[in-house]
């Protein structure tokens, strides 16, 4: 499996990494019609894999309906954003505390694929000497507590997986960021959520870019370090898809 590399190390808004992931899984046509290759920079992108990392921001499924399921006064006052991805699912929070990853494979068999995904994060997580193990429900444990929550969507001959890394987070924004403020938690509530999730590193003492390292040393066999080329398309992708106020909030209501 192939790790990109962007060309800088910046932190970027989650909208470009959704952006990176479709450009990833689209093929560009190779110089003179010798078949397809994926990328300005080269390389043979049967499977691809990245991590990324964010600031402050909620990120909700493709059908839901923003002002359900997210808490756009919480998110304003304290400087969280939102984005729309395509795949299905519930709404997630993430920050530069836990880790965001995005996995592309040329493959139709979306079940297959996804199965092996969680096999494979599993397996990673394993190897730490951690309980790990999947659910039908698309997480994955530790010892019986979600650490990790994942989503899918599929493009012509692509499968696309991304999820979250619960190494570390703050837990009043992610409980306040994605409730609605008729449904606000009090503390018991967020007592309970609490029970039902666990902290990476609570299971293991590598640093967050400890596990980084690990991750992509376990899951990858070599590397393709994106060009400003690659990044510009990104971008343009990331413009005229995720930035556009139609597709984050829906046709029908665009003034929330």
């Amino acid at each position: 499996m192939t790790h990109l590399i962007l060309p800088t190390d910046e932190t970027r808004r989650l909208s470009f990494y959704l952006a990176m992931e479709e450009y990833a899984a689209s093929p560009k046509p190779s110089p003179k019609g010798k078949g397809l290759k994926s990328l300005p920079s080269g390389g043979d992108l049967e499977e691809a894999f990245f991590l990324w990392q964010v600031e402050p921001t909620v990120i909700f499924g493709r059908n839901q309906v923003i002002e359900n399921e997210v808490n756009l006064d919480y998110c304003r006052k304290h400087g969280i954003e939102f984005y729309r991805r395509k795949s299905g699912g519930g709404c997630v929070y993430a920050d530069k505390s836990n880790v965001m990853m995005s996995y592309i494979t040329r493959s139709d068999h979306v079940q297959t694929t996804f199965r092996e995904y969680m096999d494979m994060v599993c397996g990673m997580l394993r190897e730490l000497g951690l309980e790990a193990t999947s659910t039908e429900n698309n997480d994955v444990l530790i010892g019986g507590k979600k650490v990790s929550g994942n989503a899918f969507y599929h493009m012509p001959g692509v499968s696309i997986v991304h999820g979250t890394m619960l190494f570390d987070t703050d837990m009043d924004h992610m409980l306040q960021a994605i409730t609605p403020p008729q449904q606000k938690l009090d503390k018991h509530g967020v007592q309970s959520v609490r029970q039902r999730i666990t902290l990476l590193k609570e299971h293991t003492s590598l640093s967050i870019e400890e596990f980084k390292r690990f991750a992509i040393e376990r899951l990858c066999t070599k590397e393709i370090r994106l060009t400003t080329e690659d990044v510009r398309n990104i971008e343009r992708i990331e413009q005229e898809t995720y930035l556009n106020p139609v597709f984050i909030y829906g046709k029908e209501n665009m003034s929330v």
